[in-house]
This record gives C-alpha cells, structure tokens and sequence, in this order.
C-alpha cells in the first residue's frame, strides 16, 4: 500500500509552523502534532523593524518570544543614560526569561525580526507539563550561560583585534542555520557604535580592525555592512 506524502496539504501541522525555520532547532521541536496544534490557537507572528523596541527593561512580561528570524539586541541602561550591549539572540532563542515577573534587559530589533509571540500563562503551563520542552528549554539556557561565560573571556582577555573577529565569527555561525560551514554572507545587524559597546571598544579601533581584516582577505565588507566570510575556519583562527 502506497504511503501518504506529509506535505503543506495534509501536514499534522499547523500552517503557520509549517513556513518555520527555526520550528524544529527551537522550543517547538520538542511538542507534537497534537501540541503544536493547541500551542498555535494561542500563539501570533510578530515583525518587528530594525531599531523597534520589542521588550523595556522593568517591563511586566506577559509572553514569550520564539525568534523565527533575524537579530535581538539585549541591553541594560545605567542611570545615566549609558548603555551596555549584554547580548545578541537569533533563531531559534527563547526571547524572556520562564517564570520571570518583569523583563531584566530591554530587547531591541537589531535587524528585521520575526518572532511568535506565546503568552506566559499558555507556555509556562505547557512546560509543567511536558518534561521534553523543559529539557530542550533547560539546554538552550545552559546554552546561553556557557556563551557569556566565553563572552567574559573575550573582554577580558583577548585584543582588540581578537575581539573584533570574534564578534563577527558570532554573527556569522549564528546569524542564518542554514548557510553552510565554510562561508557565511550577512549584514551587520549593529552599528559601529553598537559593536564597540558590545565589545569595550571605540569606534575607530573597530573601524580599524575591521579594514585590518578585509586587507588580509579574511572578510569582504560592501557598503560598510554587507559582509562576506569566504572561509570561516580563517576568520575562527582569528579569534585567539
């Protein structure tokens, strides 16, 4: 007897995870058919435009965000005005903190995002209930944890130079899934001025390793943004 082709007509799944990427790397890849379903009726797709505020710190967190696409940009702002990059989020991360009554960081759109939106209530009862999303959950944070740790090693140790290729090496590995290995195109999602703070540095010195890098071969950059990465095993040695 003939098997019955999965496909967007009789899929289990619902249409709107069916056009997502990062559905089966994400929290979703954990749920079935059947939970995926109930967890859709609840869920909506949001685009946020590069710069948009998504999240205010001290905000009260009703949902969470499952990133479908694009960059997040997360930060704290000290009394004074001044700002720290903390982090960078891509697909497939959990945007908000489980169990939390208000945001810590404020999120920002560093590039154009799509994220789907999964209020509180419906995704924290879903992970009391499902031991498979609160383990696949569990890792991402743990995930998270270990890549600050590294992110405090490039503060605090590596060059200025160093520091530079680290970063675009983190955007290049995280920015698409689906490019493959050993080249990598995208456009930064920061500023000058935003990469500096992220990595403790001026704007020149970023300006100036980046030109060092493009002059060695090790990157392309096209109207001051588009970068192309012909070998990322070049740009990983790079990194210290």
């Amino acid at each position: 007897m003939a098997v019955a082709r999965i496909d967007i007509h009789n899929s289990d799944v619902p249409v709107l995870c069916q056009s997502c990427e990062a559905r089966h790397k994400g929290m979703c890849g954990a749920l079935d058919a059947e939970q995926l379903k109930s967890l859709a009726r609840q869920t909506r797709r949001v685009h946020h435009a590069a710069g948009e505020e998504m999240v205010a710190e001290a905000m009260p967190v009703t949902g969470y965000g499952n990133v479908m696409r694009g960059v997040v940009k997360l930060s704290k702002v000290l009394e004074d005005g001044r700002q720290q990059v903390v982090g960078l989020q891509f697909a497939p991360d959990l945007l908000g903190r489980l169990f939390a009554k208000e945001s810590r960081v404020t999120a920002e759109a560093a590039s154009d995002v799509d994220i789907c939106m999964v209020p509180k209530s419906a995704l924290e009862r879903l992970v009391q209930e499902n031991p498979a999303l609160e383990h696949r959950l569990m890792e991402q944070t743990l995930r998270e944890l270990d890549e600050a740790r590294d992110w405090m090693v490039t503060l605090g140790r590596k060059t200025a130079a160093e520091k530079v290729a680290s970063f675009l090496y983190l955007i290049a590995s995280h920015i698409d899934p689906s490019q493959g290995k050993a080249v990598a195109t995208f456009d930064l999602p920061l500023t000058r001025a935003d990469i500096g703070d992220f990595l403790g540095l001026t704007i020149e010195t970023v300006s100036r390793q980046m030109s060092k890098l493009k002059a060695d071969g090790v990157v392309e950059i096209e109207n001051y943004r588009h970068v192309r990465v012909p070998d990322l095993g070049r740009l990983r040695a790079r990194c210290g």
